[in-house]
């Protein structure tokens, strides 16, 4: 396959607490997400689009207003994902080769998703277009295939943390997201480690939604 002419533009969206962390630390064998998760994506889960996208729902309840518009911009003119080996729970089952990773029958990416894995196994099919590719490669490499996977639209650097700090390092991304949650979370990974300077690459912009939620945008042409 050809990588087109035209790229797309390489963005990614993550919520992070007011201290930088991207992640949680509090789960337990009980509650395998955690409190603090729940904390730290509530405006987002909130909104009437994640209601609609990730949850299935029909009835069109969920926020509106700032929130929603990002959460509606997340999903939109994206046409290929890269992700983590955790954020698609292969580290939940390692060894079991009919793991489909925890986001259901029908996740909500509907487009070719590479997952980064020292463990790479065959591609899973999933219903509504989601389809899971397994690889091992550097940045660059895993970005050269999402491309050409994404036809010309954007490609979404899906997380976690870990991974979107080493597309941020190596200069990948065109459009980096983040909505902090108003909440402290005290441990965890943090995004903003070594990555000092990385504003002066971007134009930087900033909105408050009445959630308490400040959505920060980083952005340059690609």
């Amino acid at each position: 396959m050809s990588i087109p002419t035209s790229t797309g533009a390489v963005r990614a969206d993550l919520n992070i607490s007011l201290d930088g962390f991207a992640t949680t630390t509090d789960q337990t064998p009980e509650n395998p997400m955690g409190k603090d998760w729940f904390r730290l994506v509530a405006a987002y889960a909130a909104t009437r689009t994640f209601r609609a996208r990730v949850l299935g729902e029909t009835s069109g309840a969920g926020t509106t207003g700032v929130d929603d518009a990002y959460a509606e911009a997340y999903f939109a003119e994206v046409g290929a994902e890269i992700m983590g080996a955790g954020m698609f729970g292969l580290h939940d089952n390692p060894d079991d080769p009919d793991w489909r990773g925890w986001w259901g029958d029908e996740p909500p990416f509907r487009v070719p998703v590479f997952v980064l894995t020292h463990s790479p196994r065959a591609s899973i099919e999933m219903a509504g277009g989601t389809t899971f590719h397994f690889l091992t490669a550097t940045p660059d490499e895993a970005l050269a295939q999402a491309h050409a996977a994404a036809a010309g639209k954007d490609v979404r650097i899906g997380g976690g943390a870990t991974v979107v700090r080493e597309f941020l390092t190596a200069g990948l991304i065109d459009r980096l997201h983040v909505a902090i949650a108003p909440i402290l979370l005290g441990r965890g990974i943090r995004l903003w480690d070594d990555l000092r300077g990385l504003e002066s690459g971007y134009e930087v912009t900033a909105e408050t939604a009445p959630s308490g939620t400040i959505h920060l945008t980083f952005h340059r042409d690609h």
